[in-house]
């Protein structure tokens, strides 16, 4: 990803990069989200992890990440013996970008803050003379 806002208004950035961009998601995560968007039924952590060839634990781990930001539910399933079992599945597509929507408008209103409180100080401040000019 690249560092500054220049660099990544220049770069090609897809529609998948923004779980990177606005969570600072891993690329396992991203494909732990991929894999429960094109199931047909919420999954288990072991299928899921099967899906990514991953061990149990390391997929564990990125739903934990997905589930934190809420870009995946969890539903617990219990068996009629006793005992329970958790599935996922993806959130709505509209409430995960409605969500990203206020987290740049927070964003844009912190930056639009951070600029006004630069142009506060500097604004009087005598500018430097040029180099080339002689004295």
């Amino acid at each position: 990803m690249p560092d500054s806002l220049a660099e990544q208004l220049r770069s090609d950035m897809e529609c998948e990069g923004l779980l990177e961009c606005f969570h600072g998601l891993k690329p396992l995560d991203r494909e732990c989200f991929q894999v429960l968007v094109e199931s047909d039924e919420p999954l288990t952590i072991d299928e899921i992890g099967d899906a990514v060839d991953r061990e149990r634990s390391t997929a564990y781990r990125a739903v934990q990440r997905l589930l934190q930001t809420g870009f995946i539910t969890k539903e617990q399933i219990n068996y009629e013996q006793g005992g329970y079992y958790h599935v996922y599945q993806p959130t709505d597509p509209e409430q995960i970008s409605g969500e990203m929507q206020r987290l740049l408008n927070d964003w844009y209103a912190k930056m639009g803050q951070l600029i006004q409180e630069f142009e506060d100080k500097y604004e009087g401040a005598d500018a430097p003379e040029s180099a080339t000019a002689s004295s």
